[in-house]
């Protein structure tokens, strides 16, 4: 879910509302479909079900949380971009804020790249059986 989450709203939605020009709002729109899934995902690291499930959810969290970093980054350095864009003559204003927007997504773009990797060796984690030692760690498994 995560993965997929990641490639459908991040990779394919964001660059989609930038291509159709919906303008710098139209960002919210994947934004926001994330976070959902990410909030969802939260709620449901926090369930209790299969030991082996849960810890497999908390790991999705742990990734998110990643995620989130790279979100809030970017939104940094957009507010950035809008101050330094603001600031500056009427000339520069706008190419300005198109080349600094562009640059502050990157850590979003980065974030999704890494995560993306987390969470297919997660995929490959869980057809294994197996958990992580982080996990183990934090949230080890029941006594027989």
């Amino acid at each position: 879910m995560f993965v997929s989450t990641l490639f459908l709203f991040d990779l394919l939605l964001t660059p989609a509302v930038i291509v159709l020009n919906v303008g710098m709002a139209g960002l919210l729109i994947p934004l926001t479909l994330s976070s959902l899934v990410l909030a969802y995902i939260y709620r449901r690291s926090r369930q209790r079900t299969t030991w082996f499930v849960d810890a497999h959810w908390r790991l999705a969290w742990l990734h998110g949380k990643w995620l989130l970093i790279g979100y809030a980054i970017s939104s940094v350095l957009m507010l950035l971009a809008f101050l330094i864009s603001s600031l500056s003559s009427h000339n520069m204003q706008h190419i300005l804020w198109t080349a600094l927007t562009r640059v502050a997504l990157m850590p979003t773009l980065i974030a999704v790249m890494v995560t993306a990797v987390m969470g297919a060796s997660a995929i490959s984690l869980t057809t294994r059986r197996d958990v992580p030692e982080k996990i183990l760690k934090h949230f080890p498994p029941p006594a027989p």
